[in-house]
């Protein structure tokens, strides 16, 4: 069995806390890169992050908390990357520290920007990972529900299936389902996807569209993911497993969806700008939509969801229009 080592998280969000919940309990120690040693002391002093999930309790004498990335990768054999997908270069571009030798758990549900690479090909490309040390954690899983332990389901995907088996490991729980997955590209890219349909969700809730047709926007949705999944990384895979279609079902439909509310802001006429300020959270959906677009100019996949999700918040169109072209597609 593979030893997965220390464990460390990157990132100071409610994901990232979810996460480190759900890992301390197993381990008892826990290394943790916060960005910020003003957010790192009050989290010392009050028990818990100050931020995000509040009320998810921590003992702090488990953690080791630091603002340095490089000392949190220098001491620790397994990295779980937490950190919305537009900061992660920031992030890493104070890296010293080689980790071509570490394990690198990307729970990220977003393309890194101007690259248009999805996290695991970004680690191999940039920083020489080898994929059998690349996995990623994917599911239906909101942060607030995890962090509740209502009952999840988590699959960790990795070419390695023995060391996805041992972080599926420390993952699992009561309340956390587990299993494993060799798709790590295709379960990265739903993630990105089930974003943008998300946005579309909430576009058209704020157009007023009903249950019906949001039905139809889901059922429509899962045959244009399955089609693009197919064109870039062709492998056998089930489209309607928890991974791909539960994510993207959760994302589409709950309240808890960043992505959802997001689009249903601009739905009911509110700027790209005016509702991004409002959140005060990131839609990773708006970057991914961008990058999805661009990619999807070199593959000629036929994409008319996100296709409608870039002209309304790239080209400014009218979402009723939009909405009304996209609906006439539909059968």
């Amino acid at each position: 069995m593979y030893n997965i080592g220390r464990i460390a998280i990157i990132g100071g969000g409610s994901w990232a806390t979810a996460i480190a919940k759900i890992v301390i309990s197993h381990t008892h120690h826990l290394g943790w890169y916060m960005r910020r040693d003003d957010r790192i002391e009050d989290f010392r002093r009050m028990g818990h992050n100050p931020a995000y999930l509040t009320s998810v309790q921590f003992d702090v004498n488990e953690i080791f908390f630091s603002s340095d990335i490089n000392k949190i990768a220098e001491a620790y054999d397994t990295l779980i990357f937490v950190t919305p997908s537009p900061y992660l270069k920031n992030h890493l571009k104070k890296l010293r520290t080689r980790i071509r030798d570490k394990f690198i758990v990307t729970a990220i549900k977003g393309i890194v920007p101007d690259e248009n690479l999805v996290c695991s090909e970004y680690f191999h490309e940039v920083y020489d990972v080898p994929f059998e040390n690349l996995a990623v954690i994917g599911g239906p899983s909101h942060a607030e529900e995890v962090a509740m332990q209502r009952l999840s389901y988590l699959t960790v995907g990795c070419c390695d299936l023995q060391k996805a088996k041992a972080f599926t490991d420390i993952l699992a729980s009561d309340f956390i389902k587990t299993k494993t997955a060799a798709d790590v590209i295709g379960i990265e890219y739903s993630s990105v996807l089930k974003n943008v349909y998300a946005i579309a969700a909430g576009i058209c809730s704020g157009l007023n569209y009903g249950d019906n047709f949001q039905a139809v926007l889901m059922s429509n949705a899962v045959q244009e993911m399955s089609r693009f999944l197919t064109a870039v990384h062709p492998l056998e895979r089930n489209i309607y497993d928890s991974v791909y279609l539960g994510d993207l079902l959760v994302t589409g439909y709950s309240n808890f969806s960043r992505n959802r509310t997001f689009g249903t802001m601009i739905g009911k006429g509110y700027s790209v700008k005016s509702a991004q300020i409002e959140m005060e959270m990131i839609a990773e959906g708006y970057f991914g939509t961008k990058c999805m677009k661009e990619i999807n100019r070199h593959m000629h996949v036929n994409m008319p969801i996100l296709d409608a999700v870039y002209n309304i918040l790239y080209e400014r169109i009218n979402p009723q229009i939009e909405i009304k072209l996209l609906t006439d597609s539909f059968r």
